[in-house]
């Protein structure tokens, strides 16, 4: 049996796009020989529709869409495995049902529904669907295959569900996953291992197919994959773009001929490098935006936002815009200019020295005494906040904001200032991440590099006189050992958990408690500030946002 994997960048909500999408993907894969094209988790309406699926016209088009779909399997002659969300004949409970169809010769063959619905971290699939309860094994042309959905496939101990999906499909010949698995560091490796070894403990031949793309913060790395019996990988598509694959399923030895396996990049900063990138790339494009614009300081993380939008989007759909204040160092335009020369980015200069003298004056005058040191430090955050809004308005540019994980955790950013924008690419990285993110870069891409003063200067907001941003943080390299123990604490990767458990226990032996208890109670105070923050690109297991939900008016 030839099955091909289709590994699709779906857009959530572009029923009658994905449609075409997928009907396309499927006929090129007829042509090439297969027999079955496997699809993603709820292709049809894009992976996470939310609230989407309470309105009825979305709920009627994707039913059109199904409709037609299905129809569309007669002519191309081929069978179509992909995700849909279907109604419930329940009568209670949730109306719909996320689920796998089959569609061949004209007609929906067969279904399956999810059994086990994810409510953790970013997912909350109970919200919309109704659980299904049945496995589901069905043959095509003498294959009997299983069907798991995503989270179906990761109960391994037994540990959150009583129900174990893979223990409905022993009987089958072949296991047919869909997925739409979100990626952060170190999850596509994480994610195969896992489905190997079931695959191996249950001695079944699987295919798992995932979604590609990014949707929202949310991305989604596909490194689809089949593996035999044993475990063996014998196909792996490649990561962070669309792939279609076909590989032969041979019945009598239940195994995959070998077929081509793109490798796994291990490389830190090369993951974290694709999945901004395919970040940026698919919210420009899937908001219906055309250009970026953002903030020179001729800092680190500016400059960082700048590269990796440059070299998603092209260096023509970006602008930077340097706002030199009174406490600005030179530095602060030069090395703007040099970092937009060397990726041909355009530079406008938009001083905000006038700006800053008449706000200072109309403060005294109405409030009838000078502003405070951190209320003349905000003016300044909030005048390049108005520069950027208003040449998004003007040109409707979508402002990238700059903050990076550590500043957004202890709350070293400024509302309707440099938090202002429509998308965070640095958001779930730390700062000493950030530093080695664009050395990265500049190793890869020497022919337009960051510049070195922009690497080697101490990092600061320059809102005040020699102000620096350890003046009043620890260290970054301390800082963000302690952010990462507090914030993801056992969700890190094993390693980098044990170090950061290490490092703050020393400082606890060490007598730095109060220093501890201080960055926490940082973290805590500033969560107003980021539910008004855009939204950020998911590269963490734990990231802000949907994946870290506190309270705002709370005392702990």
């Amino acid at each position: 049996m030839n099955i091909a994997l289709a590994q699709c960048n779906f857009t959530v909500g572009d029923i009658a796009g994905n449609a075409a999408k997928l009907l396309s993907f499927a006929r090129q894969a007829k042509a090439e020989g297969a027999e079955i094209v496997v699809f993603s988790e709820l292709a049809l309406t894009g992976y996470y529709p939310m609230d989407l699926l309470d309105e009825p016209w979305f709920v009627a088009r994707q039913e059109a869409a199904l409709n037609e779909v299905a129809t569309a399997s007669a002519a191309i002659g081929v069978t179509l495995v992909f995700g849909a969300a279907t109604a419930s004949t329940k009568g209670y409970g949730k109306p719909r049902y996320n689920s796998l169809v089959v569609a061949e010769n004209g007609r929906i063959a067969a279904v399956y529904h999810k059994q086990l619905l994810p409510t953790y971290n970013i997912f909350d699939e109970a919200r919309h669907f109704e659980p299904g309860s049945e496995s589901l094994v069905w043959a095509l042309n003498g294959v009997k295959i299983g069907f798991l959905i995503c989270e179906d496939g990761w109960n391994e101990d037994g540990a959150q569900y009583q129900a174990n999906p893979w223990e409905g499909v022993r009987g089958a010949d072949l296991v047919i996953a869909i997925n739409a698995s979100p990626s952060d560091i170190g999850k596509p490796k994480r994610r195969e291992q896992l489905f190997t070894r079931l695959a191996a403990k249950y001695a079944l031949p699987l295919v798992y197919v995932n979604q590609v793309g990014a949707n929202d913060s949310i991305v989604y790395d596909g490194h689809s994959f089949a593996c035999n019996s044993d475990g063996t990988v014998r196909a792996r598509m490649a990561g962070f773009a669309e792939d279609l694959r076909s590989v032969q399923f041979d019945l009598p030895s239940r195994s995959f001929a070998p077929a081509l396996a793109a490798p796994f990049d291990d490389t830190r900063e090369a993951f974290m490098f694709a999945q901004l990138t395919l970040g940026i790339r698919d919210y420009v494009a899937k908001t219906g935006m055309k250009t970026v614009v953002v903030g020179s300081s001729g800092g680190i993380d500016s400059a960082l936002v700048l590269a990796l939008a440059a070299l998603a989007i092209g260096p023509e759909n970006v602008t930077a815009i340097t706002m030199p204040g009174p406490y600005s160092s030179p530095g602060s335009v030069l090395d703007s200019r040099a970092l937009c020369e060397n990726f041909a980015i355009e530079l406008l200069e938009w001083p905000i020295g006038g700006g800053f003298d008449w706000a200072l004056g109309a403060f005294e005058a109405a409030v009838g005494e000078a502003p405070s040191k951190l209320t003349r430090e905000n003016l300044q955050a909030r005048l390049r906040g108005l520069a950027l809004m208003a040449y998004s308005n003007h040109r409707g540019a979508l402002v990238l904001s700059t903050g990076n994980k550590s500043e957004m955790s202890v709350g070293y950013a400024t509302l309707y200032g440099d938090m202002n924008g429509g998308l965070n690419p640095l958001g779930d990285l730390y700062k000493t991440e950030v530093y080695a993110l664009a050395q990265w870069i500049n190793r890869s891409f020497p022919a337009t590099p960051i510049p070195a003063a922009i690497l080697e200067k101490a990092p600061s907001a320059e809102l005040a006189p020699g102000q620096k941003d350890e003046d009043s943080l620890p260290p970054y390299p301390v800082l963000d050992e302690i952010l990462k123990y507090q914030i993801e604490g056992e969700r890190l990767p094993h390693e980098e958990y044990q170090q950061a458990r290490h490092f703050v226990s020393d400082l606890l032996a060490n007598g730095q408690e109060a220093l501890v208890k201080r960055v926490w109670q940082m973290v805590a105070k500033s969560e107003f500030k980021r539910r008004q923050a855009p939204p950020i690109i998911r590269v963490r297991a734990r990231a802000f946002g949907s994946g870290r939900q506190m309270p705002v008016a709370a005392k702990y």
